[in-house]
């Protein structure tokens, strides 16, 4: 029998996405553990069929690792499916972003190919602050999504494996996102979709919301579809995610050029006072001029500043890999991939 080494893939699941206080001005639906449960079981279940030998897991205290754990080794004790051996990656919970960014790192240690992502805006955020290289396949679990993708679990599940497999080169499936860059000092920050400057001296209960809050917005995409900040520029000025530029939008309730409706959150749709929205080129540095305030990092304020301070934003092209899903089952689909002989596995590579 012909060795290889091991596949492996990381799952990394927020048990606090979608459960933030944003809720309690919209009216965004819940994603309860049972269901983060059940879609990480999909997503291993998929990821064995198609050849993943082990998947490493971020423990937490809701009870999500337990469940997809007893989940998986339920299902592998009474089926006759191929299911990978799936771990705890550290066993030290700290209940903070903390957490995601140990577990990342621990996963990169080990080799993993690729990583998935059960979350919203935020915790795609903080594992693309530590994936380097590593591709991501992203699914939506929180607030704001709209970074990563809302689609079924198994199906991103499939594209993990052929990714990590390397029964498709990610070089053909795998997009180099944007990202904004925020240094004040020596802390330095990146966002994946919007940065916001807040008039809120204080961190507070970090989410963002109120019109009158904000002086300036920049974003990497803008899509007229989405909900969030971003959707202030996308229903403006729409900027794809493959373009090279973003947009810069600023805000004046004082002298506004005019007033637009966007939703910030499921269910709330704010008037917002536009002074102007233009491009954002990449690699220019903006000073920020508000004398004191605070910093939103994809919908969350995260840095305070005070007037002898000044944020410098920034857009570059150095964000994290995301898998295509499409185009990944497309391309599998076009070259037989997914088809099975009488008596053999999917799991069996072809190579």
């Amino acid at each position: 029998m012909e060795h290889r080494d091991k596949i492996l893939v990381g799952i990394v699941t927020n048990p606090a996405s979608g459960r933030d206080i944003r809720r309690l001005v919209s009216c965004a639906s819940l994603f309860p553990t049972s269901e983060k449960v059940s879609m990480a079981t999909r997503v291993i279940a998929a990821l064995g069929a198609f050849g993943v030998d082990e998947v490493f897991l971020m423990p937490d205290h809701s009870g999500i690792a337990g469940g997809v754990l007893r989940a998986v080794r339920s299902h592998a004790a009474r089926a006759t499916d191929r299911w990978p051996e799936v771990r705890f990656i550290f066993q030290e919970v700290e209940q903070t972003a903390n957490d995601t960014r140990r577990a990342v790192r621990a996963m990169l240690a080990k080799g993993v190919r690729t990583i998935v992502v059960l979350g919203g805006d935020g915790t795609h955020r903080v594992v693309a602050s530590e994936c380097g290289s590593i591709p991501l396949v992203t699914l939506s679990t929180g607030t704001n999504n709209v970074f990563p993708d809302l689609r079924e679990a198994t199906v991103a599940g499939m594209a993990a494996a052929l990714c990590a497999t390397g029964r498709i080169d990610h070089k053909s499936i795998c997009r180099r996102n944007k990202r904004l860059n925020v240094c004040l000092g020596d802390r330095c920050e990146i966002a994946l979709v919007d940065v916001a400057i807040s008039r809120s001296r204080y961190v507070g209960s970090r989410a963002v919301w109120e019109p009158d809050d904000l002086s300036e917005i920049f974003v990497t995409f803008a899509e007229p579809d989405a909900v969030g900040l971003s959707s202030i520029a996308g229903l403006m000025r729409p900027t794809g995610r493959d373009v090279a530029e973003g947009c810069h939008v600023r805000l004046d309730s004082q002298s506004p050029e005019q007033w637009l409706c966007a939703p910030i959150g499921p269910g709330l749709i704010c008037v917002w006072p536009v002074r102007e929205v233009v491009a954002l080129p990449p690699g220019v540095i903006t000073k920020i001029g508000l004398k004191r305030g605070t910093v939103a990092l994809d919908g969350e304020r995260e840095i305070e500043f005070g007037p002898d301070e000044f944020p410098l934003v920034w857009l570059d092209r150095e964000g994290p890999l995301t898998v295509d899903v499409r185009r990944t089952l497309d391309l599998a689909a076009g070259e037989g991939l997914l088809r099975k002989r009488a008596n053999t596995s999917l799991a069996k590579n072809p190579s």
